[in-house]
């Protein structure tokens, strides 16, 4: 007999993908009977909790529930706390999921007695212009965020350090605890390092394709990129983690653009390794620019694509310098007041 599955979905303000995202859940090949749907409301400023009312209204398996606390991990406890499935998978509101997303999941779950199971994300624009389509090939590339799996892909099977969004057995939460309230941010970072922290395993399934809808516009990239590196300190205080190269990186190169005060007092010699440097960064932003930008056949977004990578990094980098010092230095607690809540 099949295991009963609770889909929960955190949302706010995603009136322009939740109908498109619930579509792809109430169409998928896992039994409905053996579903149940939970979508999250953290008090939207838009039509979103209408959409969902409206499309949930003949579902007797989907709810809505409120979330008055607004952000990510109140959302998914909330939901988890009134779930009633085995298996819990935390689908997200700006993705659209494979027809058979559920029973793909639920069965690699069982194959590879595994504690968290996900797939990739295939990064979609938000829009047809420039500046969207640059971002998703952006946020998709190596060097614009380093060897995350689930962005770039996997030709097989494997374990790894964390997945988009998750399936999980309820029995995982009962035995580690909910999702960490103090991470607005990378909450599914701190909660998969304590899934391995605590012996389990975590499988991404590369055959799972996620279709995952990228900011639309520079802002809120940057905003993104900066609050991932503003609370990254944070979990790997909580994980009693070092950070790992592919964290250090943009932190480093923030310094590094910061060190350009000191050029007219250093040495020629350091000055011009200083240039040599930045050249080479540029060099290379520039290369992947144009390959991506033939890629998609579109030759303008060598004049866009180049220009979003060192925003990405010095974002995140200025994120994590900050939260570095929050954290370990003045010892503060990060919180909401820390964090510009929108989507």
């Amino acid at each position: 007999m099949k295991k009963k599955v609770s889909i929960i979905v955190p949302t706010r303000n995603e009136s322009a993908h939740i109908a498109d995202t619930l579509k792809s859940i109430f169409a998928q090949d896992y039994p409905s009977k053996f579903t149940e749907v939970i979508i999250v409301d953290g008090d939207s400023d838009d039509n979103t909790p209408n959409v969902v009312a409206n499309m949930i209204a003949d579902r007797p398996n989907a709810r809505l529930i409120s979330n008055p606390e607004k952000v990510v991990p109140y959302a998914l406890n909330y939901a988890i706390k009134a779930s009633t499935g085995e298996i819990i998978i935390r689908m997200d509101s700006h993705s659209i999921y494979p027809l058979n997303y559920i029973s793909l999941l639920v069965g690699e779950m069982n194959r590879l007695n595994s504690d968290n199971v996900g797939g990739v994300c295939v990064t979609l624009p938000a829009n047809d212009g420039l500046v969207a389509t640059g971002i998703a090939l952006a946020i998709s590339h190596p060097f614009g965020i380093g060897n995350s799996t689930f962005r770039i892909g996997s030709k097989d099977i494997r374990e790894v350090d964390t997945v988009p969004f998750g399936c999980f057995k309820r029995s995982l939460f009962d035995k580690i605890g909910m999702f960490d309230t103090d991470l607005i941010r990378n909450q599914d970072d701190e909660f998969n390092g304590r899934i391995i922290k605590n012996g389990g395993k975590i499988h991404l399934i590369p055959q799972i394709k996620i279709k995952y809808f990228a900011r639309g516009n520079v802002h809120s990239l940057m905003k993104m990129f900066y609050h991932y590196g503003l609370f990254k300190p944070l979990v790997n205080k909580k994980l009693g983690a070092s950070a790992t190269l592919r964290q250090f990186v943009p932190p480093l190169f923030t310094l590094f653009l910061v060190s350009a005060i000191l050029l007219p007092v250093i040495p020629l010699i350091f000055q011009l390794i200083w240039a040599c440097l930045l050249f080479v960064y540029l060099i290379m932003a520039f290369l992947v620019g144009a390959t991506l930008a033939k890629k998609v056949n579109r030759p303008a977004l060598f004049f866009v694509v180049p220009f979003l990578f060192p925003l990405i990094h010095v974002s995140y980098g200025w994120g994590y310098l900050k939260g570095y010092f929050l954290v370990n230095v003045l010892k503060k607690k990060l919180g909401k007041k820390d964090f510009a809540i929108s989507r």
